[in-house]
């Protein structure tokens, strides 16, 4: 199956997922399980799979064929090279294509930002920082002209391309341009395309990265926007093997990027149709593609398995003249079931661990509640039917009974109020040691101390002091979790002991998924630090944008450790409280039947029917959770409770 439609069939299970957890919400409305922070979270679910995107990230040096391959790939229908990929006419600036229906444009960003201590994330959120090209999508040959603009460049100074980041006294020495008064640099610094392709509007995006010029003096690029893409497609020219700039791009930014597992790595030998040589014959030309396959795996430490030769331009040339012999010899077809299979196929399981992740206890609460009811329900109901209702002492022993447990449960919320009261203050001390204020003045304090600093060492020493720093804050809170967590172990318990409630295993906070990532973090900037490009410039500009990089990231994880934290204490004790609300329920319906039942005879029967009635309603809210948890897709969420009596007996 092409990678077309691998990706819509990637495309409609989404949608799918998206459904059932809709199904689920409005579950939870109908049958009264609803609160704020419950929905809170189902909604933020609907939201990040709303926003999905499957973005690969085509990384290499100048005069790869890179743009010619993202071309060959996605874009050949169009039947012209939609993006600019002549020769000596390679894409100038970072570029990210995707759907956006707000309209088909091109928005391009001055290089001149680099002088602002502004993000990228930042200026992406106001379109009025950018240059935009309306795109006339009925016009090939328009967007093809309006694609130019990425290849634009200009001459200034020496001191100005200095001061950007763009001047490098040992490349320009080895290409004879020391003594030059100007420098030839991009006029953009990043660029945004969209348009309505029918790949980018199932949730395709591609990043398209020119260069190690451009990663060695964006931080962003390789810090944030390509660890975050789901495969980091590498490409080399067969001709010339793995170049040194090859290598530095290699060991500096695309390794580090993936990690050691080199999960969604692809390195595609790209012209392979170079090598073809009639005098050499089918044979040597096989064995020649090996022979730099081998020796290129070796070079950059990676299974040869993670290689696909490609010729990029016969493929382009095959699709638009729909020449099946010459596409099967471009070997493109390699690559494009790779990205089908092993990506979408990675992508699902992401997708299928983060529904499991945030909303799995919400889904495990809601069976075992179905099933406390159900369980309740039918014990009153087989009670009812034994009981010798014609003996007035029996149905006043009862109801005293049922009057003690009307005071037990008083206790229990009693109890319950003063345990979340005792909770509250224990969160609240966990949530504000993750507040704003406390990791601004750390930041802030770091800023200061940075632009004191005259050389580029002691910037980079502030950045460690930095990270120091915000590793002990998360290390207090870190004592503050371990606190709060063995008081809600306690309090469950608790219920669990003296009460008799159902035991629930209670969702704990844990900080050391916040403490891993922000040492990744750390160790992504160093190594981006300590980068021969970075080194050999010790420009300030580019260590200014590294700080304000990894500043955005870390700001990005305690964010989120400290939303989490504050879910997490609002709605950890939910699941206790539904308890006593459905116990109350059943006390003061038993009552009200005893009632009935003690003032006349008659209402033996209609109270037996009224238990079965409810009996059959709970049997269908169970059902009814079970086929949307079916239909979520989520391995593991569907079986939590099968073995258990009332779901067999409710299904």
């Amino acid at each position: 199956m092409e990678f077309k439609e691998q990706l819509h069939e990637y495309s409609e299970w989404r949608e799918d997922i998206v459904q059932a957890i809709e199904m689920y919400r409005e579950w939870r409305n109908r049958y009264r399980l609803s609160d704020a922070q419950s929905t809170d979270t189902i909604l933020n679910v609907l939201n990040g799979l709303s926003n999905d995107r499957i973005t690969l990230a085509f990384a290499a040096e100048f005069s790869r064929g890179k743009t010619e391959l993202i071309n060959s790939l996605f874009f050949a229908e169009s039947g012209v090279r939609l993006l600019p990929s002549s020769p000596g006419r390679t894409t100038m600036c970072p570029t990210e294509l995707f759907y956006d229906s707000a309209g088909s444009y091109i928005r391009l960003l001055k290089i001149e930002t680099r002088m602002a201590d502004v993000s990228l994330v930042e200026f992406k959120q106001d379109p009025k920082h950018w240059t935009q090209i309306d795109l006339d999508c009925d016009s090939p040959e328009q967007m093809q002209k309006a694609f130019q603009a990425l290849v634009a460049v200009k001459k200034v100074p020496k001191q100005v391309a200095d001061k950007l980041g763009l001047w490098n006294e040992r490349e320009a020495a080895e290409l004879g341009l020391l003594d030059a008064e100007e420098v030839e640099i991009p006029c953009w610094r990043h660029a945004l395309i969209s348009f309505p392709h029918d790949l980018l509007k199932e949730g395709l995006a591609i990043l398209d990265t020119p260069g190690l010029n451009a990663l060695g003096t964006e931080p962003e690029l390789t810090l944030n926007m390509l660890p975050s893409a789901q495969a980091i497609i590498f490409v080399l020219a067969a001709d010339t093997g793995v170049t040194k700039s090859d290598l530095e791009m290699w060991r500096s930014h695309i390794s580090v990027a993936r990690g050691s597992g080199k999960q969604g790595l692809a390195v595609v030998m790209n012209k392979i149709d170079s090598m073809w040589d009639d005098l050499s014959g089918e044979d040597g030309y096989e064995a020649s593609i090996e022979s730099q396959i081998k020796t290129s795996a070796e070079i950059l430490g990676i299974n040869e398995k993670l290689f696909f030769p490609v010729s990029a331009k016969q493929a382009l040339l095959a699709k638009i003249k729909n020449d099946q012999g010459l596409l099967e010899k471009s070997r493109l077809q390699g690559l494009e079931d790779y990205l089908s299979k092993d990506i979408l196929s990675q992508r699902r399981t992401i997708l299928k661990e983060t529904v499991s992740r945030n909303i799995g206890f919400l889904v495990t609460e809601s069976l075992n509640l179905t099933e406390t009811k159900f369980r309740n329900s039918l014990a009153q109901l087989e009670e009812f039917k034994k009981i010798d209702f014609e003996n007035a002492d029996m149905t006043g022993k009862l109801m005293a009974e049922t009057r003690d447990r009307q005071n037990a449960y008083l206790a229990n919320v009693e109890h319950f109020q003063a345990s979340r009261r005792v909770f509250g203050i224990q969160a609240k001390m966990l949530v504000d040691s993750l507040a704003k204020e406390k990791i601004d003045t750390i930041i802030h304090q770091t800023k200061e101390d940075m632009s004191k600093s005259l050389t580029t060492f002691g910037m980079k020493q502030n950045i460690r002091k930095l990270f120091d720093d915000l590793r002990d804050l998360l290390q207090d809170a870190v004592d503050t979790t371990n606190e709060t967590r063995r008081l809600v172990k306690a309090i469950h318990k608790k219920f669990r002991d003296e009460y008799g409630f159902k035991e629930i295993e209670p969702q704990l906070f844990s900080i050391k998924q916040y403490q891993f990532e922000l040492e990744q973090i750390f160790e992504e900037g160093e190594l981006f630090r300590s980068s021969g490009k970075t080194t050999m410039t010790e420009q300030s500009v580019v260590v200014k944008k590294l700080y304000s990089t990894l500043i955005s990231k870390a700001r990005g994880v305690l964010r989120n450790a400290h939303k989490d934290a504050s879910t997490w204490s609002n709605s950890v004790l939910s699941p206790l409280m539904h308890q006593i609300k459905d116990h109350k329920k059943q006390i003061e319906s038993r009552l009200n039947m005893l009632r009935k039942i003690s003032e006349s005879k008659g209402n033996i029967a209609e109270s037996i029917a009224s238990l079965e009635a409810d009996l059959r309603g709970v049997k269908q809210q169970h059902k009814e959770l079970k086929i949307i948890i079916k239909a979520m897709h989520v391995e593991g969420l569907a079986d939590k409770k099968s073995k258990s009596k009332p779901a067999a007996t409710a299904g």
